[in-house]
């Protein structure tokens, strides 16, 4: 038995030597597409390529009589690990006659984010941070400047920057729109955008990832650095501050800070946190990840984010109705009223229940494998 065992996993060592070196093949090839796309100034993310590619492959698999699956998963991975080498290769400058890009906040961790890429792609970057902002005359000369400080001062550094050149695209990064929006039209005459970047800066590479757009002033002037970002792979959603910041109500301040109730209820309860996690289901497991990913962070940027306006409070008011509401069921035993009320919710969701219900499946097999 023993020397069957042995013969068969030599084999599969050998097998698995040949995928290696077929994958570090691919990967050469990829280097090669992200070497042209770079000088042509293509995306590093081409979504119908993409979908193309996984349905060809998937069939192919079932042919072979593989799991579909199975493949569809591995060339995810390997495709996540082609776009952060495609990033390797820089991006073409679509603004090249762009003065120097000017950084405010650029020792953050978003800032450092986007001076690389932007360096990547060609740009003179500089940063105009708290031990340098005493001397303002770095903004005097800039093609662009970008605000990307925390939320508790973006306000206050808007209105606190010099005079502007009249062609300098004023940008800012912050997770809420509208005031700091108004803020920049207001000390600026030149062109104004309003940025978003729905990811953390510990992203490896930049495609699939959102970026909501709220135009500000002269849209015109900054289309082309629109287009650099699309460049990165980033795909961009348009909307006015106003809708923005009602949708980061939700998106935001109210998951963030269910997030935060949730976490404090396990402090208060004195929870056995590793016997929470080793009893865990896949589901539970990876929800109690995204809880605790949560407390690895700034506790300032969340207490910025959740009271950033009257509106997230209103919200969480009647969130808190609600679930006062749903404990009454409880405390009756209404079932009846439960299964009406989970129909209702069941009818809100449509199709996108069912989506999510397979989407989830890989997630919910990653966090097992990661036991």
């Amino acid at each position: 038995m023993v020397s069957e065992l042995m013969c068969l996993r030599n084999k599969i060592d050998q097998n698995d030597k040949a995928l290696l070196e077929i994958l570090a093949k691919r990967l050469r090839l990829v280097a090669q597409v992200g070497e042209v796309k770079s000088r042509y100034g293509l995306p590093i993310y081409v979504p119908d390529r993409e979908a193309s590619l996984l349905a060809s492959r998937r069939k192919e698999a079932e042919d072979l009589g593989i799991s579909p699956e199975l493949i569809e998963d591995i060339l995810r991975r390997i495709m996540r690990e082609s776009y952060s080498n495609e990033n390797d290769k820089g991006f073409k400058t679509l603004c090249p006659t762009l003065r120097s890009i000017v950084i405010v906040g650029g020792k953050g961790q978003m800032g450092r984010l986007f001076k690389k890429m932007l360096k990547l792609s060609g740009y003179k970057v500089k940063i105009f941070d708290k031990d340098n902002w005493k001397q303002p005359n770095i903004l005097l000369n800039a093609g662009m400047v970008i605000i990307s400080v925390p939320l508790h001062l973006t306000e206050e550094v808007i209105y606190k920057l010099p005079k502007l050149p009249k062609d300098c695209i004023l940008v800012d990064l912050s997770s809420i729109k509208e005031k700091p929006l108004q803020a920049m039209l207001k000390v600026h005459k030149g062109p104004v955008l309003g940025l978003h970047p729905m990811f953390g800066p510990d992203t490896d590479n930049l495609a699939k990832q959102v970026i909501i757009c709220c135009h500000g002033r002269q849209p015109e002037i900054y289309q082309c650095f629109l287009e650099q970002i699309q460049v990165w792979g980033v795909c961009i959603h348009y909307m006015n501050a106003i809708e923005h910041d009602k949708n980061m109500a939700f998106i935001q301040a109210l998951r963030h800070f269910t997030t935060f109730v949730y976490g404090l209820h396990l402090v208060e309860e004195n929870s056995n946190l590793p016997q929470l996690l080793a009893l865990s289901s896949p589901i539970y497991r990876l929800e109690l990840i995204m809880v605790g990913r949560l407390f690895a962070q700034s506790p300032q940027l969340y207490a910025d984010i959740i009271m950033s306006s009257k509106m997230n409070i209103s919200l969480i008011r009647r969130y808190y109705s609600r679930f006062g509401k749903a404990i009454k069921l409880l405390e009756i035993g209404n079932k009846k009223a439960f299964i009406n009320s989970f129909r209702r919710i069941e009818d809100w969701f449509g199709p996108y229940a069912k989506r999510f219900l397979i989407e989830s499946r890989g997630l919910l097999q990653t966090a097992n494998d990661n036991r």
